[in-house]
């Protein structure tokens, strides 16, 4: 197959980090198309080798076994090309159309990883040219708008020029291995199925949580904050996956109609529940892995006075009979204590114990997304010194009303060392996806939108009320007011996240 992807924001910190590395990681795997460019769009006046030789020397800051060797990246530099264009300039999409046609192709895909603000200009100009073909697909970064009526705003324009089945929206969470083994221990094994309801299961945790801090990303976390950065997209997304009905087939809408139920399930904000049930805060200096951390309001491109969150905190509720009355808690935050991103399944203690368990304790399944890829069920059993003690106690105290004190054991699944460290990754997955058509893990516009109008009553009530912003150290798990409302609701946080 011959493609042509067109990277509008070439030479930006999200193709040279993600994009264009993912791309040479299916290049290495052989699974990317050999007749194909990648053209690289942006403003600044480069040549092809030029360009080359600018990618080339940022994937050298890239992660270890990453990183390209020189004659690996050389061959791969060949795909690479360059065009400069200012998005804004109609006219430069004449010299960008008359390059693109000098190859001919089956697929070509335009990915989008610019501003949003950008996107519909973009779309009218790929227009205006005819470069919105059959065959074209348009790949759209997140966060697509700022709330519910921009967002609508740009799925409108959008549409105007390409069809749905076209438009990859993308959001990478939905990439990673162990999401997709969420889905195959889901609805691939008979075992967890029939206890993944309300009966069993007492509360599920959302952990994302970030040791970095905002980095050189001040104008763009200003404009956005960790609730439209964050949960509004990827936390809901892992939401949906775990909360979903068994869909009748593998196909796109089939997924993409049982996660819309669910974000239509959610329980509605009210006035004392964004009061209760949400956490805000903002990082300030402190201690991350032995080194000093400014706080938010000292990071380059930040206001003084910023009132911008840097984590948040919720409960919510799936209002159907699988969940009702299950707590669903969220947390995602920067400068937390470590890289942690997980899922936690939390089962209800044994109807009539007969034997001692640690206090508080009961099965868990936890899911690691990263930076540990796998799963881990947590059960309790016996060991021999605790046989011994329970014969003794048994001996001197017939009538004791509970067996031994269990130990806690787990079964742990690694994705790593069971499926090798040469895994694919999840842009690049998702990349092969759209060169493929592939929209099973891309999000439809209408979850997009039932996304926002849940999270909109929250960026209302930040916006008209005095909303409390709590502070923590950088380097902690968050504001002290985290802990205080799970803990409130009769729960606590994952002990395997706290410091």
């Amino acid at each position: 197959m011959s493609f042509q992807l067109v990277l509008f924001g070439g030479t930006g910190d999200l193709a040279w980090r993600k994009i264009l590395p993912a791309l040479f990681q299916a290049y290495r795997h052989n699974s990317l198309p050999r007749g194909g460019q990648i053209i690289g769009v942006s403003r600044d006046s480069l040549s092809d080798d030029q360009f080359r030789q600018l990618i080339g020397e940022r994937m050298q800051h890239i992660e270890g076994e990453k990183r390209p060797q020189a004659e690996e990246f050389s061959e791969f530099a060949k795909l690479l090309h360059y065009q400069a264009c200012d998005l804004s300039n109609t006219g430069d999409y004449v010299a960008l159309k008359n390059r693109l046609d000098k190859h001919s192709c089956d697929v070509r895909v335009m990915y989008l990883a610019t501003a949003p603000q950008l996107f519909t200009t973009i779309c009218e100009n790929l227009a205006t040219q005819s470069l919105n073909t059959a065959n074209t697909r348009i790949v759209l970064e997140k966060p697509l708008g700022q709330d519910l009526q921009s967002n609508q705003e740009i799925n409108s324009i959008v549409k105007k020029f390409f069809s749905e089945k076209q438009i990859f929206r993308i959001d990478h969470y939905l990439g990673k291995p162990s999401v997709q083994n969420l889905f195959a221990l889901r609805f691939g094994n008979s075992l967890f199925e029939p206890i993944w309801r309300r009966e069993t299961v007492s509360s599920i945790q959302i952990t994302l949580a970030e040791e970095i801090g905002i980095a050189s990303r001040g104008p763009f976390y200003e404009r956005t904050g960790a609730l439209k950065d964050m949960i509004q997209n990827h936390a809901l997304q892992l939401l949906c996956a775990i909360a979903m009905e068994p869909p009748i087939n593998t196909h796109a809408d089939a997924i993409r109609d049982e996660k819309l139920k669910v974000l239509r399930s959610l329980k509605p904000w009210t006035v004392k529940s964004l009061k209760s049930d949400i956490v805000r805060g903002q990082y300030s200096n402190g201690v991350v892995q032995g080194h000093s951390a400014v706080g938010y309001t000292q990071e380059e491109g930040v206001r003084a006075d910023s009132t911008t969150e840097t984590f948040v905190a919720l409960k919510t509720e799936v209002s159907n009979w699988r969940w009702a009355g299950v707590p669903f808690f969220i947390r995602t935050g920067k400068r937390l204590a470590r890289q942690d991103a997980r899922i936690v399944i939390n089962f209800r203690p044994t109807p009539h114990p007969i034997f001692q368990t640690p206090l508080s304790s009961a099965n868990r399944l936890t899911i690691h997304l990263q930076p540990l890829d796998g799963m881990a069920l947590h059960l309790f059993a016996q060991g021999p010194a605790q046989i011994s003690s329970a014969l003794k106690a048994t001996h001197h105290s017939p009538k004791t009303p509970l067996g031994p004190l269990l130990s806690p054991v787990e079964l742990n699944l690694d994705f790593e060392q069971r499926f090798g460290s040469d895994r694919v990754g999840a842009y690049e997955r998702l990349l092969l996806d759209a060169l493929a058509g592939r929209l099973n893990l891309f999000v439809r516009s209408d979850e997009q939108e039932a996304a926002w109008s849940w999270v909109e009553p929250i960026i209302e009530d930040w916006r008209k009320t005095d909303t409390p912003l709590h502070t923590y150290p950088s380097g902690s798990w968050g504001p002290i007011q985290s802990k205080e409302m799970i803990e409130h609701a009769g729960h606590h946080w994952d002990d395997a996240t706290k410091k």
